[in-house]
């Protein structure tokens, strides 16, 4: 093997720091075949650590550590497949009468030993990490994450200086958070190029997630041989006690800093940042305390994670609400171009800037930061060109657009956001350099040593360093800003092609409206279609007819129907006492009782519709075989919200005939039966008792929360819900006009009418040919698709009330947002349910005989 270069800072990021042929002397390390059997290498101070003699090669591992020892060795070993995460055992007594902690892991054809005397600690670091991670659990923000993160591995490890290091897109790094030693000055804020933590020891940070430098100032202890009979040296890339690259450590003592240490934070499989810690005298973790700091690192890491998980979705959020507001106003806004100049400063929130500006039909706005017209309009030509139509981002103008004039002492970062496919118009997001208002924050009184390679490896000079590197660049911007610079394309060309592109070549670029809803609606669908496909598609049993395999699917798919109604209209779920009434109504005809009694507890969408299909197949169960299924029956459903946050619902039936455990588990049962535990992380009882039917629904707090305190009973009888078998009668007289354009849909609405006695229905599928058939003939009702399509049916609404003609509206819509509110008449929501409809049509015959209807 050629000799190593002189390390110098030209060649420190090739530094093979992962093959330093030597460890740090705090421990000693003996490396076997991959069978763990024949030492082959050692560290030169294994055979005083370790009491034993010298020349280890070709001893067996049974020779140095006794043969019990090496046999649990061995076992640890096949049990860690991971190099990343050593097997550990604690306290192992050797021959020697030596007592060590061993790490033990594979890597290549090498097995890897290292040993670290015992530790005495009494504290139980463990324990304490276990403490520390429930003292951030419930942490919120990603600031105060990091403070505490600081605050606590300070008050754990014991280290004279903490600090939160965060990696940026350019591999620079930032204190962002700070606990220290009060006569220390103090480094948060301050940044640091990319060169500090050069990209191969950023690697080993994904490896070795806890790394230590006992002393910086220690010996090397050389592996012996260096290399081995192929010519190569020993990979120490997994190893705790490998040693550390000169140039970190000339660092570190330039720093006046005799020992560190570093917990990676690891988010999405990439390096965030560290937790590096610093002490001023020589400190060695035990492996105990090494391992509560690698445990509480990656719950850290992975709080973190979700944090800002949590943060990019409040933002984007945030910012299409404001959107949405945005293009209702445009809806009723002529002049496009000042509703977008008087909006500017709204649109400057949604992405954090420097300055905003407008470029819309050659006239440029602009509030804040932001060059002038004439640069604003050269700015516009070269992005025209470089950005292709796109969202187009820099942080780096000067570098990325040579040939623009605008100043990087005025303007760095640029989002450019096209009005149009042709790229003429364009709303900016401007961003300032980041430097211009970044000074060190410490003691400026404060010297460092200056070692061989200068005073570059010191806290100031690197700085100073970064300062000049990032000269004339702005902030990056973030995957969140992208993200909502689409969201914000996305309706500012809808709104521009609208009220201006009106010309044919431009008409096929109406979709995108259209896109932007179906990203909404799109994650939902598929779940809905998903649930449908397998209740369409579960096994059936021989002995059910096709009838009522019919009508138990029809009953399931009008409960997601519902489920997925309320979703949309309460954005995140709904009422659990909405719920239930809706699914009890159709069976409330005759003298049969339902009490519901709960608190008004808000299930969230995903709960909702589970809970839909569990309580529509208890209903039916009920009705079919239970107490709802005669006269005298009674159904008692009672919620509560329990201690620990839960919420448990009892179903007990009284009064029906005699139940009988079912013989076989049908569909149903299962969707009973497994849907909450599965789906939800709860539980579902059901004890079919002669006297009657009784069910325990546990449903987790995570799910759930209680708006207001436990309502009064609600008890719901045949004279609470309206019957729909009432006027039963009259209906078959009824002369009925069905408006509805679809065809399939228009033909189920007619079957539901005839199976309740309906049969002179008139359909029609526009309003053109709605109004057509009213000069023939004078309906006694009309049901009313709101929208047709092509068009509504509100002038057929109209022209009814003007021919006193009573009506009820049917809508797939979640809201009466378009219906005018000038219309009084009862909203059916669709897809139809047969015992809502008739209940609505019989409502409103019977208010409109009693004098109260009005439409």
């Amino acid at each position: 093997m050629p000799p190593m270069q002189t390390v110098d800072l030209t060649n420190c990021d090739r530094e093979p720091i992962h093959i330093p042929g030597s460890i740090q002397p705090h421990g000693c390390l003996l490396a076997c075949d991959s069978a763990g059997s024949e030492i082959l290498r050692y560290s030169a101070n294994a055979p005083e650590m370790l009491s034993i003699g010298d020349g280890l090669n070709g001893k067996r591992l049974e020779d140095i550590v006794g043969g019990e020892a090496a046999h649990s060795l061995r076992n640890a070993l096949a049990t860690s497949d991971d190099p990343a995460r050593p097997a550990l055992r604690h306290a192992v007594k050797l021959p020697s009468g030596g007592i060590f902690d061993i790490a033990i892991h594979r890597l290549a054809s090498a097995v890897i030993l290292e040993f670290e005397p015992a530790s005495t600690d009494s504290d139980q670091p463990l324990e304490v990490a276990r403490m520390l991670i429930s003292r951030i659990r419930n942490v919120g923000s990603l600031d105060r994450l990091s403070d505490a993160a600081a605050r606590l591995t300070y008050a754990m490890l014991g280290y004279d200086r903490v600090m939160v290091y965060r990696f940026e897109e350019d591999g620079s790094g930032k204190v962002v958070s700070e606990y220290k030693r009060r006569d220390l000055e103090s480094f948060k804020g301050q940044y640091f190029p990319a060169s500090d933590i050069p990209k191969q020891a950023r690697a080993l940070y994904l490896k070795n997630t806890v790394r230590i430098i006992a002393d910086a100032s220690g010996e090397r202890v050389p592996i012996v041989p260096e290399l081995d009979e192929a010519g190569e040296p020993l990979d120490l890339s997994f190893a705790h006690l490998r040693s550390v690259s000169p140039v970190h450590c000339e660092y570190l003592r330039n720093m006046g800093v005799a020992a560190s240490m570093s917990i990676s934070i690891v988010v999405d499989e990439e390096l965030w940042g560290l937790i590096a810690c610093h002490q001023y005298s020589p400190k060695t973790l035990s492996m105990p305390q090494r391992v509560a700091a690698e445990t509480f690192g990656e719950f850290f890491s992975l709080h973190l994670n979700t944090l800002k998980q949590r943060q990019l979705m409040e933002t984007v959020s945030g910012a299409r609400r404001s959107l949405d507001r945005f293009l209702h106003t445009a809806s009723h806004h002529d002049n496009i171009g000042e509703l977008l100049r008087t909006s500017l400063g709204d649109f400057s929130a949604m992405i954090p800037c420097d300055g905003i500006g407008l470029w819309l039909d050659g006239i440029w706005s602009s509030n804040g930061t932001a060059p002038s017209q004439e640069l604003a309009a050269e700015l516009t030509e070269l992005i025209g060109v470089a950005g292709g139509g796109r969202v187009w981002t820099t942080s780096y103008l000067s570098r990325d657009l040579p040939d623009s004039r605008v100043s990087p002492e005025n303007v760095c970062g640029v989002i450019a956001i096209p009005l149009s496919q042709r790229p003429r118009d364009y709303l900016f997001f401007f961003r300032r350099e980041v430097v211009q208002t970044l000074n060190w924050a410490g003691n400026p009184d404060k010297s460092y040593n200056v070692g061989p390679l200068g005073d570059r490896l010191t806290p100031r000079k690197s700085f100073a360093i970064w300062k000049e590197l990032v000269h004339h660049q702005a902030q990056p911007w973030t995957d969140g800003d992208r993200e909502i610079a689409d969201a914000i394309r996305a309706v500012l060309v809808e709104i521009v092609l609208h009220h201006n592109e009106l010309l044919a070549d431009e008409r096929d670029k109406a979709d995108v409206r259209q896109r932007m809803l179906n990203e909404e609606l799109n994650h939902r669908v598929k779940n809905i279609l998903s649930i449908i496909k397998a209740l369409v598609g579960h096994s059936v049993d021989a002995k059910v007819s096709l009838q009522d395999y019919i009508a138990a699917l029809k009953g399931r798919i009008q409960a997601l129907a519902l489920a997925h109604d309320q979703v949309v209209r309460g954005s995140d779920g709904g009422l659990l006492c909405d719920l239930l009434e809706a699914e009890l109504k159709p069976y409330s005809e005759g003298r049969r009782t339902v009490t519901l009694k709960g608190p008004r507890v808000w299930l969230d969408s995903r709960t909702f519709s589970v809970m839909a299909l569990v309580l529509h197949e208890m209903s039916t169960n009920a009705a079919k075989y239970g107490a709802l299924s005669q006269d005298g029956g009674r159904l008692d459903i009672e919620w509560s919200h329990l201690p620990n946050g839960d919420c448990e619902l009892n179903w007990v039936e009284d009064g029906g005939p005699l139940v009988r455990p079912p013989q076989r588990s049908g569909f149903g049962s299962v969707l009973i039966g497994r849907s909450v535990p599965y789906e939800l992380d709860g539980q579902a009882t059901v004890d079919y008792r002669p006297e009657g039917v009784r069910a325990r629904f546990l449903i987790p707090s995570k799910h759930i929360h209680v708006e207001t305190d436990p309502a009064e009973p609600v008890v719901v009888s045949a004279d609470a819900l309206p019957s729909a078998t009432n006027g039963a009668a009259s209906l078959a007289d009824l002369e009925l006009l069905l408006v509805e354009d679809q065809m399939l849909i228009a033909a189920d609405v007619e079957a539901m009418l005839a199976d309740h006695g309906i049969n002179k229905v008139t359909t029609t599928p526009s309003a053109a040919d709605a109004f057509r058939r009213l000069k023939e003939y004078t309906p006694d009702f009309a049901i009313l698709d709101v929208n047709l399509g092509s068009g509504t049916s509100l002038p057929i609404a109209e022209e009814l009330i003007r021919r006193d003609i009573p009506f009820v509206f049917a809508t797939g819509y979640s809201d009466r947002s378009i219906i005018p509110s000038s219309f009084s008449a009862p909203v059916v929501r669709k897809p139809y349910e047969a015992a809502t409809l008739i209940s609505a049509v019989t409502n409103v015959l019977v208010s409109r005989t009693n004098g109260t209807q009005s439409s």
